[in-house]
């Protein structure tokens, strides 16, 4: 009993968080160092405290206790009491008001003061100060809740990877300008959730979505005094609960409603999520969590110097997931958002941070890889690495187990670079557009190891991609010195925006060939939410600050040029889903899967004849030209065993800046191709058939897809228009 009457019981240290069980709330808080924790309660606006509790307990380094009268809405925060040594590590500070790592919902935002930090802001000794000041009124306040939600029959798409073609998108931004989602729900999960909105993602064709950051974030205090905001979320205050921008309410149930939405629509959801740092920074950051409530164990410090941290991420901080705790976190987090709230996989930011060993080393055989590959429930979804961080050997595309996908920014450089028009860049696109199984056929990995994307939320949007030659974010308020230079874009005349009909032609013909070749590479496609809209940044390739028009997504009528770009995405996406042979389970082999056969690849010269040793090593070449066989070759099979066979097809880029021709390699009397797609006609003026041996005339600068049709007779086949 508390001196209000409040009962206090020992309660369990599992779960950790704060667990509503239908009687009462269960507390439990990890720390390893700590000498003390109070459970400090607070009234339903969070603005006074209502008592302070001294956890009874302590188990197995877990502080605990229940509590038969709370109940769900309770806020609460903690204070920890240890030593604040900081050259030793450890910066316990009870005067700060601490969030709960497992807190399922915050309450309130974060309003920036000098009593967020554990030491005396502007003091000579910076972080080896003390401050005694009471931050409560400008944290905001962990929330108990009621995890109960009626899922009814909902059905998780799982989309085989082969399939798979993704979205990458704000929820936030998405619909902040949509005129017809409601003003109250725009830029929260209700908005995404509305009919319209999943209507059009659905007509797109794509198959999952993949949000940026949802967990709860901090805007940055400089980002705030200049009268910015950290908009993509790459700053976690939370693990477990969704930021409450994106919720119109407080109802955890918005967010489950909006995946329960895109299930219904057959579209998979996947979750950015930054696991690497925290938003507590180096040693100069606020106390907001982790960082008071055991410093050395959350951390990852610098071994003999632990008054520092390791920064692997350019962020201040690493987690230190080498400590069983702390791992523990991560996975309950993980499988907290698949069981419960019913996400499909993951998107991991700076991933090779979260597989360094104790001498700082990435290794494939680190305990939260490890960890994810035996779980029972995290094994079974989709897994992405972003797989670098700015650490030493932080590069490491390809380098991850079985059972990862991968961001391959080697297949994102190579594209641009090929249609940009640099030289040298045939036999690396040739790797690239297979799949890459240079960096990724081992261990029994598959074509979808390779996420291929041209654009991403952070660099160029597609528009602006071959509108711009420079990076222009001034906006950002950072003297233009943010964001990379390596854009390998090219304005195609004129940087920016132009009313010159053959600038716009060329530009909207790149962005063709650029698309195309996206989709009809061999690996997962991802694209970049608006790209299908023509969206512009204007230049800025480094929005994360921008929570305005500049990063919000563009729902302005098309016009005629940008209502033909975006049916072309659409009938692209449809033909790579439809065709087997365009997403294919196994790599290549450049072979005969039985004799007579045609190879499964065959890359062709000029003449039509088959590509040797020699040919690719001519460095001024800036076409490429390839039959992909849609013969089953014993390993495209249906689920029940069947042989999956598809038609074959013609692809022919040419990045040159002058026409060439292609001869349309030879075949058996009677055959004959059919142009599906040319990236410099209209859909509607495409050529229809073109006999075998005979010349196809490309346009600079564009891409054809051609299907095979076989006849027995000699005629010319009818138009066909299944494709």
């Amino acid at each position: 009993m508390t001196g209000s009457g409040l009962r206090v019981w020992p309660g369990q240290p599992h779960p950790r968080g704060a667990t509503w069980d239908g009687r009462g709330v269960n507390f439990a808080l990890f720390s390893e160092n700590a000498e003390r924790v109070e459970l400090c309660l607070f009234d339903s606006r969070g603005r006074r405290e209502l008592e302070r509790i001294t956890l009874p307990e302590y188990t197995d380094l877990v502080w605990h206790a229940y509590l038969p009268d709370a109940r769900p809405g309770q806020l609460y925060g903690y204070r920890v009491y240890g030593p604040y040594e900081p050259k030793r590590g450890h910066r316990f500070n009870h005067h700060k008001l601490l969030l709960d790592p497992y807190a399922r919902a915050l309450a309130g935002s974060l309003r920036w003061s000098d009593a967020h930090f554990g030491y005396r802001v502007g003091h000579r000794q910076e972080d080896l100060s003390f401050d005694r000041r009471n931050n409560a009124a400008g944290m905001p306040k962990c929330v108990v809740v009621d995890t109960a939600f009626t899922w009814a029959e909902d059905r998780r798409p799982r989309r085989p990877w082969h399939e798979t073609v993704i979205y990458e998108l704000h929820l936030g931004g998405f619909t902040r300008r949509h005129p017809e989602v409601p003003v109250p729900m725009r830029g929260t999960a209700a908005g995404l959730a509305r009919p319209e909105v999943i209507a059009y993602l659905r007509s797109l064709g794509i198959t999952a979505v993949e949000f940026l950051p949802v967990h709860a974030f901090l805007d940055d205090r400089l980002l705030i005094e200049h009268g910015r905001r950290n908009y993509w979320g790459y700053n976690t205050l939370g693990f477990f609960a969704p930021d409450s921008r994106y919720l119109s309410g407080q109802d955890l149930g918005e967010f489950k409603t909006l995946v329960q939405h895109l299930h219904d629509a057959d579209i998979e959801v996947l979750l950015d999520v930054v696991y690497n740092h925290t938003a507590e920074g180096n040693q100069l950051g606020p106390t907001l969590s982790f960082r008071g409530i055991d410093n050395a164990s959350y951390y990852a410090l610098v071994p003999k110097n632990e008054r520092y941290y390791r920064d692997f991420t350019g962020c201040g901080n690493a987690l230190n997931l080498r400590h069983p705790s702390v791992l523990q976190l991560v996975m309950d987090s993980l499988r907290y958002w698949v069981e419960e709230m019913h996400v499909d996989g993951f998107r991991f930011d700076l991933a090779t941070t979260l597989a360094r060993d104790r001498d700082g080393r990435f290794r494939q055989d680190a305990g939260f890889l490890d960890a994810v590959h035996q779980d029972p429930v995290l094994s079974g979804v989709k897994l992405i690495a972003e797989p670098w961080d700015v650490g030493d050997h932080g590069y490491q595309v390809g380098a991850f187990p079985p059972g990862w996908a991968e961001w391959n920014d080697r297949y994102r450089d190579t594209v641009r670079r090929f249609w940009k028009g640099d030289a040298h860049r045939v036999g690396e696109l040739a790797s690239r557009i297979t799949g890459s199984s240079d960096v990724f056929d081992r261990k029994g990995r598959r074509p979808y190891a390779s996420i291929n994307f041209i654009t991403a939320h952070d660099g160029f949007t597609l528009h602006d991609l071959v509108s711009y030659d420079r990076k222009h974010n001034e906006a950002n308020g950072e003297n233009n010195r943010d964001g990379t230079d390596a854009n390998h874009s090219w304005n195609c005349g004129v940087e920016g925006p132009s009313d010159d009909p053959g600038i716009r032609a060329l530009r909207f013909r790149q962005k063709r060939n650029l698309l195309a070749t996206l989709l009809l590479s061999q690996g997962i496609p991802m694209l970049l939410a608006g790209d299908e809209r023509s969206r512009t940044q204007h230049g800025n390739n480094n929005v994360y600050c921008q929570d305005n028009e500049i990063g919000w997504m563009d729902w302005s009528e098309l016009g005629e040029e940008e209502r033909e770009f975006f049916d072309f995405v659409r009938r692209q996406i449809r033909l790579r889903r439809a065709h087997i042979a365009l997403h294919r389970h196994r790599f290549f082999q450049g072979v005969r899967g039985k004799p007579g056969a045609s190879k499964d690849i065959t890359w062709l010269r000029a003449d039509g004849g088959e590509m040797d040793e020699a040919d690719w090593h001519d460095g001024d070449g800036r076409r490429l030209a390839c039959v992909i066989s849609g013969a089953a070759h014993d390993y495209h099979m249906t689920a029940s065993g069947e042989p999956e066979s598809d038609d074959d097809f013609l692809v022919i880029l040419n990045a040159d800046a002058e026409p060439v021709a292609q001869t349309l390699p030879p075949a058996a009397f009677g055959e004959h191709w059919q142009t599906l797609l040319d990236t410099a006609r209209p859909a509607a003026a495409l050529p229809a058939i073109h006999r075998a041996g005979t010349p196809y005339a490309l346009e600079a600068r564009s891409l054809v897809l051609l299907v095979l049709l076989v006849r027995r007779d000699a005629a010319p086949p009818e138009r066909a228009g299944a494709w």
